[in-house]
């Protein structure tokens, strides 16, 4: 998607975020969404002294390719499978390692309550695939991918263009 239709969709966010007039159209019922409508909520955890090796298999066994960290029932960073690959086994980190030493303690969140959009953004804007959903407390609440985006929308074309800004870029696999 170029960077011009991204932009479109960012105003016509902007104006249903503004309460601007605006016909009631598939993008703008979805852009009322919030974030508790389209996340995830059965969500597979691990804790801080989890290792390599556990998370893997909390991967495998629920099929997913991202685990919350969660300590004393708060939030304290995320795992991929790909920081796994990234993070440990080219560095050569035995699989018996605490997930701690490779997770990613720069979280990017949305609350329940946040329109799904804004989550979207952020995820754009800083080219993560996986948006965890917080409570006040630092609760997981769920967690938004991009597969959760994609079913929230009804228009193949917007979920293309969405799609490709969110996956588009440089990551940034150095950041913990």
């Amino acid at each position: 998607m170029c960077v011009a239709a991204w932009l479109e969709l960012l105003a016509l966010f902007t104006m249903v975020e503004q309460n601007e007039s605006m016909t009631e159209s598939g993008s703008a019922v979805v852009s009322r969404l919030r974030c508790s409508e389209i996340m995830t909520t059965s969500v597979h955890t691990a804790g801080p002294r989890a290792t390599l090796r556990d998370v893997a298999g909390i991967m495998r066994s629920g099929d997913v390719g991202a685990v919350p960290i969660v300590d004393e029932g708060r939030l304290i960073g995320i795992v991929t499978d790909r920081d796994m690959v990234v993070r440990a086994v080219a560095d050569g980190i035995s699989g018996d390692a605490p997930i701690s030493q490779v997770m990613t303690k720069e979280l990017f969140t949305a609350g329940p309550d946040d329109f799904a959009f804004e989550a979207i953004r952020l995820m754009g804007d800083k080219q993560v695939r996986r948006i965890p959903v917080v409570m006040s407390d630092g609760s997981l609440a769920g967690i938004i991918a991009v597969a959760d985006v994609a079913l929230s929308m009804e228009d193949e074309a917007e979920i293309a263009a969405t799609l490709e800004e969110i996956s588009s870029g440089a990551a940034f696999w150095g950041k913990r």
